[in-house]
């Protein structure tokens, strides 16, 4: 039964239902201003002044400012609207967005994750379903290339390990770049005021929008939204002021023929100049990324009729005013606001400026939370900031770390010109990261024919490689700073998962086989639980299949097996009473088994995996005898913390297990240290040996995430060479 029937069967009306999907949709619409658009929407600040800066400046006449607004609107246009609002954000992965929810969609769909670690039992989960249109000769030549050619598998994987750490810098580089700018527009006004006071108060705002991080979005997301759309209508209202006064004949560089002109006229310097017209779409991939708290249909409909009006006319405003005043070009934005609204436009600039750095930060830290869960980055503390929006989140190691290099780029460079060619080369990289992504997705999960991913690629490919060559001409003057930043961390990431896939191997070839496992049984005279943590390529993954309970050996061993399982976009609680929860999805697994000699498997409605043994023979064994416990686990659970309650009562096995319980719990964690081997390069030595080593001993184990007592923990570990 569809929900437009079930809406009926309870008496609503398909009108009122259309009302109220309506109003959830335009709803949904305002919030998204507040979170999504706060970086587009304070491009305007800096773009022009970007653009001509350099040996462009000399050359300020009416044909070059209609050829950079004609650049402006076309890639604003074709990136933004038709690209990213019309294809991009129809490849969701289970209603997610991102770099990591492509790769994750490319991962089931063909197997490309390079950590062996997908399990038939996985594929039961209804997150994880592929199927769809029918498998093409051109979808299953690709997949097959893929698993053919392990090297591409891991070029793929680095590419998306770019396009990541290119987005962490952007958490780096707007906050920097949105509050320096914003602040700046002090000066016309106070001519007295030093730059070095500038600077300052853009490092007091910066210091205290990280300050408040730990409270939470969700304090002050209400202010979000209204300061979003009042900042979009103010350069709005004025850029049509400016049309009108200065200039309106400004229409006419809608025409994609100044932009020839004005690559013909300027040459090398025009090409050159491109890097600050990319600034335009700085945060086209918020959209994209940030699909998972609203609707795709929400986030185009704000997109298409406010976000992408006002911006438009705003960008075309200010090209009428430089086209009357060629010698405020580098203060063109604060010059054009009439002198009766100035400072009511200041500080709304200064407040969307911390807005959109906001929503910077929280990327940021979601980024950060997937890389952790996908074994790219090692484990760190994230505390939950809201107990009703699921996503968000604070990283305190996070926070601190992108404040001081935010404070390092604010205070070495003072020049928002150079930061602008570092955030450039940033945006841009992760663009054609989304596109070279999105091909395949094309081909290989849509079952496009590939002539089609072939034009996609070409097009947006080669608009935004043309971005890049320019932003790559402008490293000596800022543009190494995202390359210094996503170098560091591609370094990091790449050294904890190459780490972690080989201790994942070295566990699998030193694993304890299941016949001597059995043979234990008899003589341990206890309740054995084998757990395992593990992430699996799907955003979420709901309660009830949180844990996968099954027996080991014969039922009087009593030993059993337990997988805790988590998406890349679920966050692994602290409070999490994992103890309890485990022996309670034992004893549901128990009572709920029906016949005493079927190796039965049971889906358990709580919460993570970890252990190592004969994954792939067991699951072979059991794949066929699984199920998913109903609300009847909650009564069970009663039952059993409560006395019963009066019920039916529990099994011999069950009581023998509560028992043990009782009795106390012990956890034995399997630790493996990783050392390189005396062969190995210098470079792999000083890898392993010290960064994955470093790494390894600072992160957050297991223990600490799933509440395991100190004093009930013992670590078992093993040194591995690599």
């Amino acid at each position: 039964m569809n929900p437009s029937e079930e809406f009926l069967e309870q008496g609503i009306s398909q009108q009122n239902l259309r009302k109220a999907s309506c109003m959830t949709v335009a709803t949904l619409a305002y919030q998204s201003l507040g979170v999504v658009y706060g970086d587009l929407s304070t491009s305007p600040l800096y773009v022009y002044k970007t653009t001509f800066s350099g040996k462009l400046s000399l050359h300020e006449n009416d044909e070059e400012i209609y050829g950079v607004f004609s650049f402006i609107f076309w890639t604003f246009t074709l990136i933004a609207l038709f690209k990213y609002t019309l294809i991009v954000m129809s490849a969701d992965d289970n209603g997610e967005g991102g770099t990591f929810a492509l790769y994750s969609l490319l991962c089931r769909h063909a197997r490309l994750s390079i950590l062996p670690n997908q399990q038939a039992t996985d594929e039961k989960l209804s997150a994880y379903a592929t199927h769809g249109s029918v498998e093409t000769w051109q979808s299953s030549a690709l997949k097959s290339f893929f698993e053919k050619h392990p090297r591409f598998r891991t070029g793929l994987f680095i590419l998306v390990l770019l396009g990541t750490c290119m987005a962490i810098g952007d958490g780096v580089l707007t906050p920097t770049i949105s509050v320096l700018s914003a602040v700046s527009g002090v000066r016309l006004k106070i001519t007295a005021l030093h730059e070095n006071y500038v600077v300052l108060i853009s490092c007091v705002i910066i210091v205290g929008l990280f300050s408040l991080q730990h409270h939470g979005t969700n304090r002050v997301a209400f202010m979000f939204a209204p300061i979003v759309t009042a900042w979009l209508l103010c350069i709005s209202s004025i850029g049509i002021y400016n049309i009108f006064r200065w200039n309106p004949h400004i229409f006419h560089a809608l025409s994609p023929v100044y932009m020839l002109k004005f690559l013909k006229r300027t040459g090398i310097e025009g090409w050159i100049s491109l890097g600050g017209v990319v600034l335009s779409i700085t945060g086209v991939e918020t959209m994209f990324a940030d699909l998972g708290h609203f609707s795709s249909l929400s986030i185009r409909v704000a997109f298409s009729f406010l976000v992408y009006p006002c911006l438009v006319l705003a960008y075309m405003g200010e090209a009428a005013f430089l086209s009357k005043h060629h010698k405020d070009i580098q203060r063109s934005f604060y010059k054009a606001i009439p002198e009766a609204v100035f400072w009511p436009v200041f500080i709304v600039a200064t407040f969307a400026a911390v807005v959109g750095s906001q929503a910077v930060i929280s990327a940021t830290f979601s980024i950060i939370s997937q890389c952790c869960a996908l074994n790219c980055f090692p484990f760190v503390k994230i505390i939950h900031t809201s107990s009703k929006i699921y996503g968000q989140i604070y990283i305190p190691e996070v926070n601190w770390i992108l404040m001081c290099l935010c404070l390092v780029v604010t205070i070495g460079l003072r020049d928002t010109n150079m930061m602008g060619h570092a955030y450039g080369l940033a945006v841009t990289t992760v663009m054609f990261v989304t596109t070279c992504l999105m091909a395949l997705v094309m081909i290989i999960v849509w079952k496009q024919r590939i002539a089609i991913a072939v034009v996609f690629l070409v097009i947006f490919g080669s608009m935004e490689l043309l971005y890049i060559s320019a932003s790559v001409y402008k490293i000596p003057e800022g543009g190494w700073i995202p390359l210094a930043l996503s170098f560091i961390f591609m370094a990091i990431m790449y050294i904890w998962n190459y780490g972690t896939t080989k201790k994942h191997e070295f566990d699998v070839e030193n694993k304890v086989s299941m016949n001597r496992i059995v043979c234990l049984g008899p003589s341990l005279g206890m309740v054995l639980v084998f757990v395992c943590v593990k992430s699996i390529q799907v955003p979420y993954i709901s309660e009830k299949d949180r844990l996968m309970i099954s027996r080991v050996g014969p039922k009087e061993y009593c030993m059993f097996r337990c997988i805790v399982r988590y998406g890349y976009k679920d966050l692994q609680q602290e409070n999490y009473d994992f103890e309890n929860r485990l022996v309670s999805g034992i004893v549901q697994f128990v009572e709920a088994e029906e016949d005493t000699t079927l190796k039965t498997t049971f889906i358990s409605s709580c919460g993570r995996e970890v252990g190592n043994m004969d994954i792939e023979k067991f699951d072979a064994q059991n794949q066929d005898h699984s199920f998913t416990n109903s609300k009847s686990s909650d009564i069970l659970e009663t039952k059993i913390w409560k006395g019963h309650g009066g019920g039916a009562p529990l099994k011999d096995e069950s009581l023998h297990i509560l028992r043990a319980k009782e009795s106390g719990v012990a956890f034995i964690l399997g630790h493996s240290y990783a050392k390189a081997k005396k062969s190995s390069s210098i470079v792999k030595k000083f890898a392993i040996n010290v960064v994955y080593s470093f790494l390894s001993k600072n992160c957050r184990e297991p223990d600490v995430v799933l509440n395991v007592p100190h004093t009930s923990l013992l670590e078992v570990g093993m040194i591995y060479h690599v």
